[in-house]
């Protein structure tokens, strides 16, 4: 057999073209890319990319970064304990710009207590992690303050949102909280409480795992518990290995996503990013699966807690019992210092109202295996069914469950309970509207009077 003559085969003439084919087929293939991402980009943000006005935050980037917390990328997804609170999130820069854990845990602009001017207007708001998102898009948007400025006592007045609510805080943190900074001197001239699904679905959790439904949510206080205990399983310090190494991903595919030059760049980027994001949710709902609580007594941490999980028939009555007795507490009060206070039952996608979900929405909104669901489904008609309990008793209370009915574009961010910028700028608008409606009549009777 003739042996074969390589050099003949492939001649530098032939490699040229092998060549030339290859990077032909790479330029075409960038340049396809680049005009696909030139054309999503487009969609998505109704500017052209080359042009676009530069982001200065992660909401411009379009990363929905909601429950995320970067900070320092060692820090663990443990909150650290608070001797009034139960626990709160630990003081530190956060990702909004504008915005940090202050020295009491809370998102906010401000250290606390915070001093007030002459020409303010104060208004705090309590409840959950609901609650502390309205607190920010109201900083950013101005939308209930705008709607108050309508009134005469308001008009020229400057307006500073406090947010005292923190993720996974439910009845009575939000009274306590309350108790502790009027204590303090701290000034209020509105008090907001936005609640309920923390009530019933995480309330819910503590009488599934025989804590007590008043106690601080279990998924927050036993990863403490157990660090102060030593006994986080093995799994959780697995987990929680994992949400530290992407977070340390995620602060630096974040920061080099603000320098893409190439359309592109920012598709692909976007895409890895909130690859990393997805992730680091799963890992947190793994770790809340995988914690145990020391409640057999060797707890340096002394919890309530309860031989055996009441029936469902009895936990949701005690839950909206003990909502009615927070909040009409927190009435009081408010009243005694002669502030007025306005209640909210936060809307949610697992109690059935008219609102019509897209198939895309529902794969976002909705979780079959979630222990949510049935909270919601069960505990909310409790809550609405002891309404007249705080309207007897003067809570100025207000039902915003349905004030999603009609907009048929996606609201829900995730399947627990949180809402994009349009679903928090319709809360916003409802408090709004509620609250000029409310301090209106207000006004009317003291005059008449």
């Amino acid at each position: 057999m003739k042996p074969v003559n390589l050099p003949q085969i492939f001649n530098k003439k032939v490699i040229t073209e092998i060549l030339k084919i290859v990077v032909i087929n790479i330029v075409l293939l960038g340049a396809f890319l680049e005009l696909g991402s030139l054309g999503l980009f487009w969609l998505k943000n109704k500017q052209f990319f080359y042009t676009r006005s530069i982001a200065k935050n992660y909401k411009e980037l379009g990363i929905d970064m909601e429950g995320v917390r970067l900070g320092n990328s060692t820090d663990s997804v443990i909150e650290r304990f608070h001797p009034f609170f139960g626990y709160i999130q630990r003081p530190g820069p956060d990702f909004q710009p504008g915005f940090k854990i202050n020295n009491y845990g809370f998102l906010s602009p401000y250290d606390y207590p915070f001093v007030k001017s002459k020409n303010q207007v104060i208004v705090a708001i309590f409840g959950g992690s609901v609650a502390s998102n309205l607190s920010v898009f109201e900083v950013q948007n101005k939308e209930i303050t705008n709607k108050l400025k309508e009134l005469p006592q308001f008009k020229d007045k400057e307006f500073i949102i406090l947010s005292l609510a923190t993720g996974g805080y439910k009845q009575p943190q939000q009274l306590m909280i309350l108790n502790y900074f009027l204590s303090l001197g701290q000034k209020f001239d509105i008090i907001i409480n936005v609640d309920g699904f923390n009530e019933v679905a995480l309330s819910s959790l503590n009488n599934r795992n025989n804590l007590d439904t008043t106690m601080p949510s279990f998924q927050h206080i036993s990863p403490l518990v157990n660090f102060a205990s030593h006994t986080l399983t093995p799994r959780a310090i697995e987990t929680m290995s994992r949400i530290r190494a992407t977070k340390e991903k995620l602060n630096a595919e974040i920061l080099s996503l603000f320098t893409c030059k190439l359309a592109s760049c920012h598709t692909i980027k976007s895409i890895y990013v909130q690859s990393l994001i997805n992730n680091y949710r799963q890992d947190v709902l793994k770790f809340d699966r995988d914690i145990t609580t020391n409640t057999k007594g060797q707890s340096i941490v002394q919890l309530n807690v309860v031989p055996e999980p009441l029936a469902d028939g009895v936990v949701f009555e005690k839950i909206a019992q003990h909502w009615v007795r927070s909040s009409v507490l927190m009435k009081r009060v408010s009243e005694a210092s002669k502030i007025p206070y306005f209640h909210f039952l936060q809307p949610n996608q697992y109690y059935q109202t008219k609102r019509v979900f897209s198939e895309a929405e529902k794969k976002v909104a909705f979780n079959k295996d979630t222990p949510y669901a049935n909270a919601v489904k069960l505990g909310y008609p409790k809550l609405l069914e002891n309404v007249k309990k705080l309207q007897s008793n003067g809570v100025q209370f207000f039902s915003a469950i349905n004030i999603l009915d009609d907009i048929k574009e996606p609201i829900y961010i995730d399947s627990c309970c949180h809402y994009n910028d349009l679903g928090l700028k319709a809360l916003a608008n409802y408090v709004g509207d509620s609250l000029v409606k409310a301090l209106s009549q207000n006004t009317e009777k003291t005059g008449q009077k």
